[in-house]
């Protein structure tokens, strides 16, 4: 078997860390714990993603009856679930492993809380849309964790949540054009991974510590966010005797303005301003809010 550990040119500029932060907890929403790495004071932004979050909620904590307007969500499940209800009558369990693509579009109501007995966990990835499509119906992409596309090649596993991996795709529409990739490395696996040019990336770290970039870096450990700089993709080494598991997301930038508030996300003040009045008024993709309150909400009181 060919040394794993040793880098090759199959990538023709491997894209570097330029910066690296760990995300430490913070609370959210009711009684919720979030690793927040995209979407904190030190990166507001990094386009198109305006926050992800790994959250880890025990009942009777969670998400209740929120809304959403401008951009998309992406919930994956990493242990435990979640259920979601929204003001259209959608709603369901997101199970460990599962995929929820949420288009929030021009607005939705909803809630997320733990469907289970103990910690829930998962990760949020907020993608922003452009002003062409903040305003779209919403719509959503659901997926089991059974039919989410993988692939496992010389000691790499991949789960292809969006974009393409060792020749496997995804069949989830990415409205903007995003790659969202959970990787496990075994030990002594070398990955290359290739990544569009023009687009921003970056890696989470779930468990393990890997080298990213090149060879003679640090090792990086679990809950680190780390931006990329340019290049045609990345190169990772698992050099440790545990598994490294890390998600790797890009995206193409957008290069608008954002404003956001709170759960609003779009381009203007004025933008926002009429967001906020049109929710507060029902109006305007918010109409089936002003009766709703979901079956979770209800029972817990919130």
């Amino acid at each position: 078997m060919p040394d794993q550990t040793e880098s090759c040119d199959f990538l023709k500029e491997p894209r570097l860390v330029v910066r690296k932060f760990l995300a430490r907890p913070q609370h959210e929403g009711v009684g919720a714990i979030v690793r927040r790495s995209i979407g904190r004071f030190e990166l507001k932004y990094f386009d198109p993603f305006l926050i992800l979050d790994e959250f880890s909620v025990t009942s009777p904590a969670g998400f209740p009856d929120h809304p959403h307007r401008g951009f998309e969500t992406v919930t994956y499940m990493l242990q435990g679930s979640v259920t979601h209800e929204d003001f259209e009558g959608h709603k369901g369990t997101i199970e460990a492993g599962d995929l929820q693509w949420m288009t929030a579009g021009r607005g939705i109501v909803h809630s997320e809380m733990p469907a289970a007995q103990g910690t829930q966990k998962g990760l949020q990835l907020w993608i922003n849309l452009s002003s062409k499509h903040k305003m779209i119906e919403p719509r959503y992409q659901e997926m089991l964790s059974k039919d989410v596309a993988e692939a496992i090649k010389d000691g790499i596993k991949v789960r292809v949540i969006a974009g393409e991996a060792l020749g496997t795709k995804s069949p989830i529409y990415t409205r903007t054009p995003t790659m969202y990739l959970d990787f496990t490395l075994k030990p002594g696996a070398h990955l290359q991974q290739p990544i569009p040019i023009s687009w921003n990336a970056f890696v989470y770290v779930l468990e393990g510590e890997g080298i990213f970039g090149n060879t003679k870096s640090s090792p990086i450990s679990a809950h680190h966010v780390l931006l990329l700089g340019t290049g045609d993709g990345l190169e990772v080494w698992n050099k440790y005797s545990k598994p490294l598991r890390f998600v790797l997301i890009g995206g193409e930038p957008l290069g608008e303005p954002v404003v956001q508030f709170g759960p609003f996300v779009m381009n203007t003040q004025e933008e926002i301003d009429q967001t906020i009045d049109d929710f507060e008024n029902y109006v305007n993709g918010f109409e089936k809010a002003r009766h709703w309150r979901s079956e979770t909400g209800i029972s817990l009181d919130y």
